[in-house]
């Protein structure tokens, strides 16, 4: 007879938005496997997820349990209504994914419902609450829990305004008592559309977080995206204080998110980590790339490069680099806007009196000097230019950076592009742009290029070279010492640039 297929329904569901990623129980699974597995062995455990939206933690949690505490509570029902009633809770981020969640670990929507697989809850709710916030409001608009803008989820009770609970109010104001949890895991909402221009967005996974740590649980697990190892957008701050965390035990790495989430695209990939309060040391840091993985235990903050070195091969190669001294690239690099003016900046595709050249996007034309308003005296400089945004998905090998090319006296750009520069002659130019054009110089970029920006900051690993020559691969590979292994690390990961 042939046996029917009964998918996990919690492999089946569609995700909300690329911002509120539903988590599948394999990957819930693995999360759960980095926490010391006798924990699931103790009636005292105390378990939250902080942001539920399937359940799916807290349920493959509950099934860890119920097997651990087997001996201790012998009777099934009561064992049940211990674990649901003692152990697991939750806070919804959304009335939606309340009862999606409140579904799954009761297997009822309601925690007292007829259904119920717990039989002593008198409430609907359960130990999985959730009920619906606002926002507060400052002087300029902002909310000051979570940063979001006052046009833009000011709404009425009709319309959802994502204040989610665990970061707007205490556990006591949402549990109605003081409560202390041994365990936090969870996948927080990623971001939040912040008012600005087009899909601009304000990071929201970096306050869960945050906030986690303050209730001083003994461990907290989440799966967050790994856009904060370069900071920018409010990250800094969060970046700095994680990677100088010493209670920071593991960290699983994922360079590609779909890794983990099938069918998601999250530039620059996802991470989840053990954050451990009573055990401090160096972070067991996994690379995943390619269904290969590479684990090495060293600190987050590298001692000798002083700053968080993502792929595990590429320490040593860092390393090297940094004790060979020298300036960096990065003083070379301008910020953006390097001229004053925005890309959407308009342009005239004819020539106009005096006005100068522009490369600008989607067509090149000429501007009025008097919209220059930043950095004049480069104007009639050689300069190389390089995309301030290049974006690439996939396997490696990856080009990382867009071809740079010469922008000659009296040219300049708008916010499209950045300068690198100036420089004395073409000649110049064209050795800068050899150097960048090679697997060295686009690795390190790499390195510190998370998402799809090349801001000046991502130039920082690159060392600054004499340009008086151009560069070749070779020539640098043997100027910092590379091993064949290193080498064959770099040639992997980077593909020729014509």
């Amino acid at each position: 007879m042939k046996q029917k297929y009964s998918p996990d329904i919690l492999n089946c569901l569609a995700n909300l938005s690329s911002d509120e990623v539903f988590t599948s129980p394999e990957l819930a699974n693995r999360m759960l496997d980095l926490l010391p597995q006798e924990l699931f062995q103790s009636p005292k455990t105390r378990f939250l997820d902080p942001c539920s939206k399937s359940g799916v933690f807290l349920r493959e949690i509950t099934k860890r349990l119920l097997i651990g505490l087997e001996g201790q509570i012998p009777d099934l029902q009561e064992r049940i209504d211990h674990v649901m009633t003692q152990q697991v809770f939750g806070i919804a981020c959304t009335d939606l994914t309340a009862e999606m969640s409140r579904r799954t670990l009761y297997c009822s929507k309601q925690a007292n419902g007829e259904y119920s697989v717990s039989t002593t809850f008198h409430d609907v709710q359960g130990n999985l609450l959730y009920e619906r916030c606002h926002h507060t409001w400052n002087a300029q608009g902002r909310c000051e829990y979570c940063g979001a803008s006052k046009g833009e989820y000011l709404r009425t009770d009709s319309r959802e305004t994502y204040a989610y609970p665990f970061i707007h109010k205490s556990i006591k104001e949402i549990f109605h008592k003081d409560m202390q949890f041994d365990v936090i895991i969870g996948n927080p909402p990623y971001q939040m559309s912040d008012g600005g221009n087009g899909a601009s967005a304000k990071p929201l996974y970096h306050l869960f977080v945050e906030k986690s740590i303050k209730l001083n649980p003994r461990y907290l697990t989440m799966i967050i995206p790994a856009r904060w190892y370069a900071g920018g957008k409010g990250l800094d701050d969060f970046r700095n204080s994680m990677f100088e965390d010493k209670h920071m035990r593991v960290l699983e790495d994922y360079f590609d998110s779909t890794e983990c989430f099938p069918g998601v695209d999250l530039s620059g990939g996802v991470c989840f980590f053990l954050w451990d309060r009573d055990n401090q040391g160096k972070c067991t840091v996994t690379n995943h790339k390619q269904k290969k993985t590479t684990t090495q235990t060293r600190l987050l903050l590298d001692e000798i490069a002083k700053t968080f070195i993502r792929f595990n091969e590429a320490t040593g190669i860092v390393q090297k680099i940094v004790k060979k001294g020298g300036a960096s690239f990065e003083i070379k690099v301008s910020s953006r806007k390097p001229f004053g003016m925005e890309t959407k900046t308009k342009v005239s595709k004819t020539k106009i009196p005096g006005g100068i050249f522009t490369f600008a996007y989607p067509d090149n034309g000429y501007v009025e000097r008097n919209m220059i308003t930043k950095n004049p005296q480069w104007i009639n400089e050689y300069k190389v230019l390089e995309a301030k945004a290049y974006g690439e998905r996939g396997d490696f090998p990856y080009l990382v950076l867009g071809k740079p090319f010469i922008s000659e006296p009296y040219t300049c750009c708008t916010e499209t592009y950045i300068v690198i520069g100036p420089w004395k002659s073409k000649e110049e130019c064209e050795s800068v742009m050899s150097y960048i054009k090679t697997k060295f110089f686009r690795f390190l970029v790499l390195l510190k290029k998370n998402t799809q920006d090349a801001t000046s900051k991502v130039y920082s690993l690159v060392p600054l070279q004499d340009f008086s020559h151009p560069w070749t691969d070779e020539m640098l590979y043997e100027k910092y010492g590379l091993t064949e292994d290193e080498i064959a690390f770099i040639e992997s990961m980077i593909r020729p640039m014509e």
